[in-house]
């Protein structure tokens, strides 16, 4: 196993290299000129060259490559020109709201996609089977804004369950002490059960659309791995042994199929770092996705360039995460590695 991650951290090195170099290249690339941005529209263009050659854009494009991984290799993301904060401190307080929403939105879809997908494997051709495709359909068809429009219109607009889709708490209460950076969490460690309500109350909405948005590719992988796998031999052979049913599809199919749905589990989570960004929008939720719009719009290149590295260094640590877990499900992943 040790032999399999390491293996796979010496794999991920040259992707990171191509994040940074292609990720470098398409701010640059990108239409819109910063300095004539914090300039202003009345700015002239002698104003605007001194900025440019402030910010240190009027040199060539490989000594500003050659700047920047200088400062990536002592950890240095930039600063932000719109905060004027330095861009890994930015990302270090963002990025727990942008974990907590996307974990909250992947742990309600799997409560929900796996017994789904089980029952519909173990009872083909019925109603739950039916629902079953229905929903991994009407989830797959749904753009993930425009379910989160939809919950933001019935259950805050029409029907007055849900508060203000305004961050992580009511303007009424003061954030937690943090130490997780978790609200959910943070507020439980502190005994603020009302602030708890508030965050919780908060989070219900966009973790329901992101939850919605993932819920159909694990319910479909869940049922067709469970139906492959009921119908192989050692599960005959286990119910002709006399086992009971629950023991045959927990112990034996079960087990088996989980394979591939965690597969499926770190495609899920890789796609939801990417909705997180509407969602993001869509609920004023303070986290690192929206961080990165608003930097978009004002051609803010350091606060992208270190969105798009964290999201890559955090899909690296997905995939080995997803190693290591099957490891732990098949042990000849562990021999082949």
């Amino acid at each position: 196993m040790l032999t399999l991650i390491g293996k796979r951290l010496m794999f991920a090195i040259p992707s990171l290299i191509g994040v940074v170099i292609v990720t470098f290249l398409l701010t640059r690339a990108l239409p819109g000129d910063p300095a004539a941005y914090f300039a202003g529209p009345a700015a002239t263009k002698e104003a605007i060259e001194q900025i440019r050659k402030k910010l240190g854009f009027d040199r060539p494009l490989i000594e500003q490559f050659f700047r920047y991984t200088n400062d990536l290799a002592r950890g240095d993301f930039g600063s932000s020109l719109t905060t004027g904060q330095p861009v890994a401190s930015e990302i270090r307080n963002r990025l727990p709201a942008s974990a907590e929403l996307t974990l909250s939105g992947l742990l309600i879809s799997i409560m929900i996609a796996l017994p789904l997908g089980v029952l519909a494997a173990t009872r083909p051709g019925s109603w739950i089977d039916h629902l079953c495709r229905v929903t991994t359909t009407a989830g797959v068809s749904l753009p993930v804004f425009f379910t989160g429009l939809v919950l933001v219109y019935v259950f805050y607009f029409q029907l007055g369950w849900s508060p203000a889709p305004l961050g992580r708490l009511d303007v009424f209460y003061s954030a937690p002490t943090t130490v997780t950076g978790f609200y959910l969490i943070d507020t439980l460690i502190a005994r603020d059960f009302e602030a708890f309500r508030s965050a919780l109350s908060q989070l219900i909405l966009p973790a329901a659309t992101l939850a919605i948005f993932s819920l159909a590719p694990i319910a479909r992988m869940t049922r067709a791995s469970m139906l492959s796998v009921l119908a192989s031999d050692f599960v005959r052979t286990a119910r002709a042994s006399g086992l009971s049913p629950g023991t045959v599809i927990v112990t034996y199919a079960f087990r088996n199929a989980m394979l591939p749905v965690v597969t499926t589990l770190s495609m899920v989570f890789s796609f939801l770092l990417g909705a997180n960004v509407l969602v993001e929008k869509v609920f004023a939720w303070p986290g690192i996705g929206s961080y990165a719009v608003e930097a978009l719009i004002a051609s803010d290149f350091a606060p992208v360039q270190g969105f798009v590295l964290t999201m890559a260094v955090m899909y690296v640590l997905l995939n080995l995460l997803i190693d290591i877990l099957y490891g732990v499900i098949d042990p000849r992943v562990r021999l082949e590695g």
